[in-house]
């Protein structure tokens, strides 16, 4: 913003002391023909790095709106594909409440038990608190989290997965979960069991679906 501005209070320079050079040789062709005639030359040069200027800002502010718009449309993108503190996030093409649905379907088609569902904004609404749906659900399998938990104890604390569904303050609905490689590097458990965890990558995906 401050380059543009330096570029505009130079265009408005230049313009004027071109306006300026072309009144001079008006006034000297009414009476003071005596004196040194300003050249044609030098203010079709001053008019031309005026355009040129003018030019140039349009640009750059044509520029500048074009990179925040494409901010903008990729601002999703970035989310899901960027982890916060091990936390992916990506975007539904649904709503919350269809997204709890059509992930509690694909659990069931798959076999993974749903052991719990925490309404978060259920439990807020019954103690008179507004709050956006959010629901947090937990499966698993123990046949892959069992060996997770006998190679790292501390698995257990991430054990059964979770999947939380949200919505942000513009009414999309988001899908997070824990990176399986930010649990194998919180936990240190054998990377051959990673494949564990990994599940909750294909089924998040299919949930936004």
């Amino acid at each position: 913003m401050v380059r543009n501005g330096t570029h505009r209070r130079g265009i408005v320079t230049i313009v004027l002391s071109a306006r300026n050079h072309v009144r001079l040789v008006r006034e000297l062709d009414q009476g003071l023909t005596a004196q040194p005639r300003p050249s044609v030359q030098a203010v079709a040069i001053a008019l031309f790095i005026a355009l040129l200027g003018l030019a140039m800002a349009i640009y750059l502010v044509a520029v500048q709106g074009s990179a925040g718009s494409t901010l903008g449309s990729n601002s999703e993108a970035v989310m899901a594909s960027t982890p916060i503190s091990g936390i992916v996030s990506l975007p539904s093409n649904h709503s919350a409440d269809q997204t709890v649905e059509k992930l509690k379907n694909i659990l069931q088609s798959k076999g993974v038990a749903l052991f719990a569902m925490v309404d978060h904004s259920g439990e807020a609404a019954k103690v008179g608190m507004k709050m956006r749906p959010t629901k947090l659900l937990i499966f698993g399998n123990p046949k892959a989290g069992t060996p997770l938990m006998l190679a790292a104890p501390s698995t257990a604390i991430d054990l059964p997965l979770k999947i939380l569904i949200w919505e942000d303050a513009q009414g999309k609905a988001w899908v997070s979960y824990n990176s399986p490689a930010y649990l194998q590097q919180r936990h240190q458990f054998p990377p051959d069991l990673l494949k564990n965890v990994e599940v909750v990558e294909m089924l998040a995906t299919k949930a936004v679906e």
